[in-house]
């Protein structure tokens, strides 16, 4: 492990609305769980999870499933859905059936969405367009790319914004295709930071599962900030979060398991993924 543990544990919020259940009120009790809590979006926490400079926190799920040997996951902690996911959608010019697409345009902040863009192009659609990283900007994505693919906070406001285009959620895309969940982001935690302390995780677990139970308690908070923040209005957000899904139980395994033998098959991971789960004790190192 590269980074150093400190005295409070450093962990990873996702700056997305999707993980706001799991996160509103963890800064309740961050002093008591003696957390830190550090936000960003997916992509950079997925590389200071990986370095160790944080030891635990949401990532991609893509990003669990190439580092499964160091990781555990939190029990009943994660975001996905079953069917649509409403942030994660892929805008095209012209609808497929019209017209191919050559080239898209992948937004740079997440992994595990780009990824089952990739593996819902292969097996289901039977396409291979070029993907090229950009920006998460679409007007710019799509002067020189057929498509771009958005997610997250970026992703909704652009779906408000009725450009004409063509617009497939990923989520529901992968639900019909499959009839299975599908799961973005987990709660990730470094093995050998469980292994050092594991009074401090058996409170941060506790902590994030009182947000977690929280926040779906009372949606109000939540629609009312993302209103300021983001606009739109409560219905909206009503439908948005309800229509999530923040536990990890079988379904969701099941799930996330065909999607990383998907991209085994497909040459994105280079080994098989197990899922390991964090239990209330003090973790061996591997």
């Amino acid at each position: 492990m590269t980074g150093r543990l400190n005295k409070s544990l450093r962990v990873g919020r996702i700056d997305y609305a999707n993980a706001w259940p799991l996160f509103h009120y963890l800064d309740d009790y961050a002093e008591q769980a003696g957390i830190d809590v550090v936000l960003k979006v997916p992509a950079q926490l997925n590389r200071l999870l990986r370095e160790g400079e944080i030891q635990v926190s949401a990532v991609s799920s893509f990003a669990y499933g190439m580092n499964d040997r160091d990781y555990v996951l939190l029990p009943h902690l994660s975001v996905g859905s079953e069917g649509k996911v409403n942030s994660i959608f892929l805008f095209l010019k012209e609808p497929i059936e019209k017209k191919t697409p050559e080239r898209i345009a992948v937004t740079t902040t997440s992994a595990t969405s780009v990824n089952l863009l990739k593996i819902l192009m292969n097996k289901y659609y039977e396409l291979e367009p070029a993907y090229e990283p950009a920006e998460p900007e679409l007007d710019q994505m799509l002067e020189w790319a057929d498509g771009a693919l958005l997610i997250g906070d970026p992703a909704i406001r652009e779906s408000w914004a009725n450009k004409g285009l063509t617009v497939i959620d990923l989520g529901e895309v992968w639900n019909q295709w499959t009839g299975l969940a599908m799961t973005y982001a987990v709660i990730a935690a470094r093995r050998e930071a469980v292994a050092a302390y594991p009074e401090a995780f058996g409170r941060l677990y506790k902590a994030f599962a009182a947000s977690k139970e929280k926040s779906l308690a009372d949606l109000e908070p939540l629609i009312n900030k993302a209103c300021e923040q983001l606009g739109g209005d409560p219905a909206y957000w009503q439908m948005y979060f309800t229509s999530l899904n923040y536990d990890f139980g079988p379904k969701q395994q099941e799930g996330l398991t065909l999607y990383f033998r998907y991209a085994k098959e497909l040459g994105l991971l280079d080994h098989e993924v197990s899922l390991h789960f964090y239990q209330e004790e003090t973790l061996p190192n591997r």
